[in-house]
Formats: C-alpha cells, sequence, structure tokens
C-alpha cells in the first residue's frame, strides 16, 4: 500500500486512533493550562503558551472528506476560549502535496481566526535535523504526534529530545508488521538500532527467530517500551490495533511520558476506546474480531485476579483506595474504577475491611461506593 493510498479513506482502527489523540490533546491542554494559571498565581514567571506539533501530518482531509487529525485539533482550540491565545501548532509533512492540501484546508476552517498564533505548517524530512533542534531548544509545554507511514524518521533520539522540559508528552505510531519484518533486514538497520537502541536491536535479532509470532509480538513491544523508559520515559502506554480478522496485530498506538497525570488521563482514554471489555477490564486495543467472536474473549478472569493480586501485594498494610491505584496500576490494565469494583469485591466476601467516612452524597437503593480517600485493610498473608 502507497502512503498516498492511506489518506484515500479514514478507516475505522485511523477513527480510533484519531479520537484518542483528540481527546487526549483536549484533556492536556487543559490540565497544562490550569497548571501555568496555578503557577501564575504563586507569582511564578511562566510562558503561558502550550504547543501541538505533528511531525508527520499529512494532508487537510481524506478523499471521502473526512477531516484529519490536524484539523480536529485546530477545531478543538477554537471552541475553548483559554487556549485562543495560549496555543502554538506547527504541521510537518516532508510530502508538499499534503502541506498544501493541509494548509488549503487549514484556512477553510470556521473560527480560525481566532487562534492568536497562525499555524505553522512546514514540509520537511524529519530526521537528525529535527533532533538537534529540539535538543538545543527549550520547549514550552507541548503535546507531539508522530505518526510516520512506517519507521523512518522515528528514534529513541527523537522522542527523547521531544520530551525533555516540562509538560511535554509523545504519541507515536509504531507500525509492528513493518518494524518485525525490519529487525531481520539488513538494509534497514540503522533504523532498526536508532528505534531500539542498538543493544537491545542486536539482542532482538538474536531472539526473535526462535520464537512464534504471539512471542514475537510481546518481545518487541516489550523491548520498545523498556527503551523508552531508560532514556527517561517513565510512564509508557501502547495501544494495540488488530487486523481485520482479528488474528494479527497491524500496528500500536504508544504514549510516553514523565508524569503520573498524562499517564492517568490516557488510560482512562485508551480503555473507553478498547474493542473489549472482560468483566469492565479494558483489553488497551482494537480488534474488529472482538465484536464478531465475543466468546473468544471471555475465557480467562481479569477482575478476579486482581482481587488476589491486591491481598497478595498489601499484606498486613492499611492503605486508602488511592494510595493502592497509585502503586499498584501502572504497567498494569486496570483503571481506578477497576480497583474500586475489586475492593468492592473483596469487602463483601470479608476478606478486607474499609474505613469509611461519611459520605453525604445521596445515593441510589442498594449502591455501594468506595471513594479514593477509604482506608482498607488487608489480613496479613497466611
Amino acid at each position: 500500500m502507497s502512503n498516498d493510498s492511506f489518506f484515500n479513506e479514514q478507516k475505522e482502527p485511523s477513527l480510533v486512533k484519531a479520537r484518542i489523540v483528540e481527546k487526549y490533546f483536549s484533556a492536556w491542554a487543559i490540565a497544562m493550562i490550569g497548571d501555568i494559571e496555578k503557577r501564575k498565581s504563586q507569582g511564578k514567571m511562566v510562558d503561558e503558551r502550550i504547543a501541538y506539533i505533528d511531525l508527520f501530518a499529512g494532508p487537510g482531509r481524506y478523499e471521502n472528506g473526512s477531516k484529519s487529525t490536524p484539523i480536529k485539533v485546530l477545531e478543538i482550540a477554537i471552541a475553548n476560549p483559554k487556549m485562543h491565545d495560549r496555543l502554538k501548532t506547527v504541521f510537518n509533512d516532508a510530502n508538499t502535496e499534503h502541506t498544501n492540501s493541509l494548509q488549503e484546508a487549514i484556512h477553510t476552517i470556521p473560527g480560525i481566526e481566532k487562534l492568536k498564533h497562525k499555524p505553522n505548517v512546514i514540509n520537511d524530512e524529519v530526521g537528525d535535523n529535527i533532533v538537534n533542534i529540539f535538543n538545543k531548544l527549550r520547549l514550552i509545554p507541548a503535546l507531539f504526534f508522530l505518526d510516520p507511514w512506517g519507521y523512518k524518521g522515528l528514534s529513541l533520539k527523537l522522542i527523547n529530545s521531544v520530551l525533555k522540559d516540562w509538560g511535554c508528552d509523545c504519541l507515536f505510531f509504531f507500525n509492528y508488521n513493518r518494524i518485525n519484518m525490519g529487525l531481520a533486514n539488513v538494509k534497514v538497520e540503522e533504523h532498526m538500532n536508532a528505534l531500539f537502541g542498538k543493544v537491545r536491536a542486536d539482542k532482538l535479532r538474536e531472539e526473535l527467530p526462535k520464537l512464534n509470532s504471539e512471542e514475537r509480538e510481546s518481545t518487541i513491544i516489550e523491548a520498545i517500551c523498556k527503551s523508552l523508559q531508560e532514556m527517561g520515559g517513565k510512564y509508557v502506554l501502547p495501544f494495540c490495533f488488530k487486523s481485520e480478522n482479528g488474528n494479527r496485530t497491524s500496528h500500536h498506538l504508544i504514549f510516553v511520558s514523565k508524569k503520573f497525570l498524562g499517564y492517568k488521563i490516557m488510560k482512562e482514554i485508551m480503555a473507553k476506546e478498547s474493542s473489549d471489555q472482560n468483566q469492565g477490564v479494558s483489553s488497551f486495543e482494537y480488534n474488529p474480531a472482538t465484536i464478531r467472536q465475543p466468546f473468544l474473549f471471555e475465557l480467562s478472569r481479569p477482575l478476579d485476579d486482581l482481587g488476589q493480586m491486591l491481598l497478595d501485594e498489601f499484606a498486613g498494610k492499611t492503605i486508602t483506595m488511592n494510595e493502592i491505584y497509585m502503586q499498584h496500576n501502572v504497567g498494569r490494565s486496570y483503571i481506578s474504577k477497576n480497583y474500586k469494583t475489586a475492593l468492592i469485591n473483596l469487602e463483601a466476601q470479608g476478606k478486607i475491611t474499609a474505613d469509611r467516612p461519611a459520605d453525604k452524597r445521596p445515593k441510589r437503593k442498594g449502591e455501594i461506593t468506595f471513594a479514593d480517600s477509604v482506608k482498607v485493610t488487608f489480613p496479613p498473608k497466611q
């Protein structure tokens, strides 16, 4: 498939990916503006601007007329008065036809004149030149979206250069199929080394031939997540997209941040965009097969597993619900409501005790709640 054909029609996986980016941009921008205003109220000198930067932006619209992510991000900013004067946007693409299309589409957005900072559309190849520029700059809070048509230009150095400053998060497209093949291709060895680091890439080349397809995927995704964490991206969250028949992975959307708040927000967004839930625990993937073959995806009991994990992890401790969540959820698929449900179940089974402060909020008949501040006492290990 050619790069241009990708933009002929926006299919469902692309719509899901776009929704994740748009939802996170909106939540991230509001959180950043709130933090900036708080710092100002404390008398600190702060730059009030925030930025959205897309280095592989594509055209303004798909051929069927649907809007691309850059257009939707600008529309979100136009609709929010607090973003009007603060948001700077940079949209880059190496394809001149794409940047021309994007520029034309931007001009036709109703209310585009409300934005204090005119969107900057540039036409450049992403490589060491971009990395060097970002390394030299002290960046304002920025959300970076990297969606290359494969892996060219995507590197640990690039991601590190955009994450180094306060308030900067990154979302990038990880084309699993092409990277899986690329790791065995000496012609693209340099690209793979740039993406994983040479030591880890060499280790993958040694390990992968011995593994089946499922083991290969988990090993490759684990490797990229470890590489990102080692360079300082403490919180990493991948979202998987399956092929139409659901039997193989096409790509991942990977989120990287240095702050827990960003991780928490993105986790909630990705959980809601998942195509499947098991006992209320999201799969963190979009899989068309889960709609057609629901029985195949109901064989495990992830919420029951969580309850037992908590009994083991916090045995003999008294700790609040929020502390349990903060200490346990990173690197796992559970979100806050899953922990509350698991704790309610454990309490009902008499396996834990909960010290509940008076809750004056009206409740529906039979409703049981579990506030963040509730203290939970776990029995010691038997």
